[in-house]
């Protein structure tokens, strides 16, 4: 057994340490910062240079109180002192022998402990002390040459100690330990059970380190092999560049990398291209998924992500390019004159998105070529009729065969910039389908909230579509899906009026057809005359489509007769028409030559434009069941019964028999029966023509008329009013009865066909009887 000396307590300043710990026999620099730590050791200086330096449990810990430092420590002398700049000290310290803290006595300025001293007696150096000495300078030596962090020379200064406590207090301050394991060791105060402890420690650490020489011969080897990879391929570049010849696949890749770098994409975009690369790298040049990742790779690299075109800001220009291609649509010209102001002054704007709404052959389509001449932008038209699968929009997922992009991404690729004039056309065409509602697809595009992080299944990366100029186009709104026309800016193109056509011919299509068809302008004529002709007898339209059409037809049998004559100068006038175009096609002036009695001219709105609308109403014997034809749709049907009962109401004033409805059936027909009819805005007209029937007064041929009629006779207002009007006035009516709540819809009407017209408005069914009915016939 050892020895253990007490001596009697002992008062002496403390110095805490933070994650260190000092052994009896070793000599160390302490690096000294905190106040009350200064303040001990000057202390200890002016006593007898004697310190007890205690280990704190948790190093993070500033002030540390009585529970935070372990009770057994060491008992150092002072052997010299550093004072560094900053305020702090280099103290150089030797450990004397172990002692235990009784109690703290003061924390200010300083910390102050009593302390009862071990002074340890050397043990008797048996056999069994022997051994375990023997066999933890054995395990030391086996683990300075496995670790290699000790130097060779530590392992000679151990052996020739003597003294077992000494040996393993020695070995300990140099092994690599956690404190509270180093603590442990030296609060064994029998040497035997340090040796003990030591021997323990020393075994464990055997096994980390044969662990970690496993694991970094593996690290060693890999790299080794991933080196000697590089440096063969490296050699392989070498000779092939020498040769003239590239690794196809190394080579494909370096090339796409390359490209990568050189194009600017965003960060989402270009992590997942470089991804791409390294999988393609790894394929072999033949395997199906190889052909995927370079589709996808060439497609990434083949966007404009940056590229744009810059803006034409001038407004003047942008108008005389604007009125050039087209003859009227102010109201879309002056939103795109608009947009460009605002541009100029914000810089920085989110595209609109535009709806335009007319009939056919108005220039909805073409007018967007327009606007991206005049902003000097590129123009991409994607057709959306007949368009049901979502995945056209969006695209395909790439686990797909023959995945590609959806069209809204082809187009950007096409146009080669990322702020082109993209027309939708045709919006209310598309068809939902099982595979998808693409309407609900283009809700994303189509909201300036969200199309600038647009995700495309196929790139699963977002593009920005902010800077894009959409404009849709539509014959109704009527069957655009609300939440879509909710994101859409309308503006409404009604169809031309004649004089409108007359200038649109002379200005644009007879020009633009000479030219295609390959004539002169000496070769061919129009007359004012001959023009009104086609417009009146030959077509029947809101838009040009069908003028142009028969000019363009005109034009080829005057090339045809310039191919046999040279000399050969046609001019196309009201008398000489007929023989270029044959028989009129259409009466003009559609109303009826003649007032009759049941025979009423209404006027309906249709997605071509507005037109005139005959309902005849005729009386046979029966029981008084009222027929209904024309193909009229449900609210028409309802319209008609309302009307009825409204005559029957008032019949003692329109001197009707009372019993009429008793011994006659009603038929009311509406003419060209194979066309869908449907709406309100033929109630009055359809009431007129039953007041005219059951009274046997003749109806005025030269009036037309739209209103929705109510039980009680009053005339609701309508939709459709400048369509409508243009219609009555292509067909040479020029008296029209319409409710007086549309009054304000006049304004949209133009002032020349405004001025040839005369408007009856009225709010009940008795002012419409008083101005048709012939009372003196």
């Amino acid at each position: 057994m050892q020895q253990i000396n007490k001596i009697t307590l002992r008062k002496i300043p403390m110095l805490p340490l933070r994650g260190l710990l000092v052994f009896p026999y070793t000599v160390i620099h302490l690096d000294v910062g905190r106040k009350k730590s200064i303040d001990a050791i000057e202390q200890a200086m002016l006593e007898s240079k004697e310190i007890f330096l205690g280990t704190q449990k948790e190093a993070q810990t500033d002030e540390p109180d009585d529970k935070d430092i372990y009770n057994i420590g060491i008992v150092a002398e002072i052997k010299q002192i550093l004072k560094m700049p900053g305020g702090t000290m280099r103290v150089l310290v030797e450990g004397l022998y172990r002692a235990r803290i009784n109690r703290f006595l003061t924390h200010e300025p300083f910390i102050s402990v009593e302390i009862e001293e071990f002074k340890l007696d050397p043990p008797e150096k048996g056999s069994e002390i022997e051994a375990l000495m023997r066999t933890l300078l054995y395990q030391f030596e086996q683990y300075v040459r496995a670790g290699k962090k000790i130097p060779p020379e530590t392992v000679v200064s151990v052996a020739g100690i003597e003294e077992p406590g000494r040996l393993a207090d020695v070995i300990a301050s140099h092994l690599t330990l956690r404190i509270n394991e180093k603590q442990q060791v030296l609060e064994a105060m029998e040497v035997k059970d340090r040796l003990n402890y030591l021997c323990e420690l020393l075994a464990k650490e055997m096994e980390v380190l044969d662990l970690e020489r496993k694991i970094n011969a593996r690290v060693r080897k890999q790299m080794e092999k991933t080196q000697k990879e590089y440096y063969l391929r490296e050699q392989m570049k070498a000779i092939q560049q020498e040769l003239g010849e590239k690794d196809d696949r190394v080579g494909e890749a370096e090339e796409f990398r390359e490209k990568i770098n050189k194009a600017d994409l965003p960060q989402d975009a270009r992590e997942r291209a470089l991804k791409e690369v390294e999988r393609l790298e790894k394929m072999p040049p033949m395997a199906a998924e190889a052909v995927v990742v370079r589709n996808y790779l060439d497609w990434i690299l083949s966007l404009p992500w940056s590229t744009e075109t810059k803006d034409r800001l001038n407004l003047t220009l942008a108008e005389t390019i604007l009125n050039e291609d087209h003859y009227g649509l102010d109201k879309p010209k002056e939103r795109i004159l608009e947009y460009l102001a605002i541009r100029k002054l914000a810089k920085k704007i989110k595209g609109p998105i535009l709806c335009l709404v007319g009939p056919p052959g108005v220039g909805k389509t073409s007018l967007g070529k327009s606007v991206a001449r005049s902003l000097g932008r590129k123009f991409v038209r994607l057709s959306l009729g007949g368009v049901r699968d979502e995945a056209e929009i969006r695209g395909h997922r790439r686990t797909y065969v023959g995945a590609m992009p959806g069209r809204i991404i082809q187009g950007i690729k096409q146009a080669k910039s990322r702020n082109p004039v993209f027309l939708l056309d045709e919006v209310d065409k598309m068809t939902v389908y099982f595979r998808g509602d693409p309407s609900a697809a283009l809700l994303e595009v189509l909201d300036p909230e969200q199309n600038n992080t647009f995700s495309d299944h196929y790139l699963e990366a977002a593009f920005d579509l902010s800077k894009v100029l959409f404009i849709t186009t539509a014959n109704s709104v009527y069957n655009i899906p609300r939440p879509l026309l909710d994101r859409m800016e309308v503006i409404e193109i009604s169809g031309y009026t004649e004089e409108d056509k007359l200038q649109i011919a002379l200005g644009y299509i007879i020009p633009k057809q000479i030219k295609e068809n390959g004539l002169k302008s000496s070769n061919i004529g129009f007359t004012e005359g001959a023009i009104r002709k086609i417009i009146r007898e030959y077509t029947r339209e809101a838009g040009v489509r069908e003028m142009e059409r028969i000019i363009g037809a005109i034009c080829r049998k005057v090339a045809r007769e310039v191919v046999m004559n040279k000399d050969t100068s046609i001019h196309v006038t009201v008398n000489t028409i007929n023989k270029f175009l044959g028989l009129e096609k259409y009466r003009y002036g559609a109303a009826e030559k003649e007032s009759q009695i049941g025979v009423a001219t209404g006027l309906a709105w249709t997605e071509t434009g507005g037109d005139i609308l005959a309902v005849e109403v005729a009386l046979t014997k029966g029981k008084g069941n009222l027929t209904l034809t024309g193909k009229l749709g449900d609210v028409m049907k309802e319209s008609a019964q309302t009307g009825l009962t409204y005559v029957i109401s008032r019949a003692e004033e329109l001197k009707i028999d009372k019993d009429i409805t008793e011994k006659y059936d009603v038929h009311v027909h509406v003419p060209e029966g194979a066309i869908p009819k449907d709406g309100p805005s033929a109630g009055i007209t359809i009431a007129t023509s039953l007041a005219s029937a059951m009274s046997g007064i003749p109806v005025r041929n030269d009036i037309a008329m739209t209103g929705e009629i109510t039980l009680r006779g009053r005339v609701l207002a309508i939709g459709g009013v400048k369509e409508k009007i243009l219609a009555a006035h292509r067909a040479g009516i020029n008296k029209v009865i319409m409710p007086r709540e549309n009054k304000k819809d006049l304004e949209e009407v133009p002032e020349n066909v405004k001025k040839k017209m005369n408007f009856i408005m009225v709010e009940h069914m008795d002012e419409v009887i008083a101005a048709t009915l012939l009372q003196d016939a």
